[in-house]
């Protein structure tokens, strides 16, 4: 659930209220493919419900996400096609906003485009901090956020951000814990 807490930490309610009214909530079935590994992906997933397998050629799977997990947002800064596919392993809900309506989105309001653009950035710094540590810290930090990992303002976000993300599983009529 990481991601979802750096980017609502930084989000305010009126721009997770944008995300849910302009994004498509829809049932996951397990195998399906939600992106697929060098062919450019048109959507912003957050997923609600269920776990996914994050697979790369070459390299076999690579990670398990669930509840919380953004993917696709490294399509909204590089043009380059993903280097992962991600397939459902566990069926559920996923919520996907339209990269083209999101991409707007970021270019009218400039607010929301530098609250979001900060959190992305907070986010793949954390990825890239990750893939230096040694393997056996990185699964531990895969199950949650670490003790150190974590400056102490986005720590004091946390909390927000998981009552935000809450709330909008409740708008979405997402039932919690399963």
């Amino acid at each position: 659930m990481r991601k979802v807490l750096y980017i609502f930490g930084l989000l305010t309610d009126a721009d997770i209220g944008w995300l849910g009214m302009n994004g498509s909530c829809r049932r996951i079935r397990s195998g399906e493919v939600l992106i697929q590994e060098g062919k450019q992906t048109d959507s912003l997933i957050l997923l609600l419900e269920g776990e996914v397998q994050v697979s790369a050629r070459g390299h076999g799977d690579i990670a398990r996400m669930s509840v919380g997990e953004i993917m696709g947002e490294v399509s909204l800064v590089d043009s380059a096609p993903p280097s992962a596919t991600i397939a459902v392993v566990a069926d559920g809900m996923a919520l996907f906003i339209d990269k083209t309506l999101l991409l707007d989105k970021l270019d009218q309001d400039e607010g929301f485009a530098a609250r979001f653009y900060r959190a992305l950035a907070i986010f793949l710094a954390d990825r890239l901090r990750a893939t230096r540590q040694p393997t056996t810290d990185r699964l531990i930090d895969l199950a949650g956020i670490s003790r150190d990992e974590l400056d102490m303002g986005i720590m004091e976000r946390v909390a927000d951000a998981g009552e935000r993300f809450n709330r909008l599983l409740h708008a979405l009529g997402v039932q919690q814990g399963g």
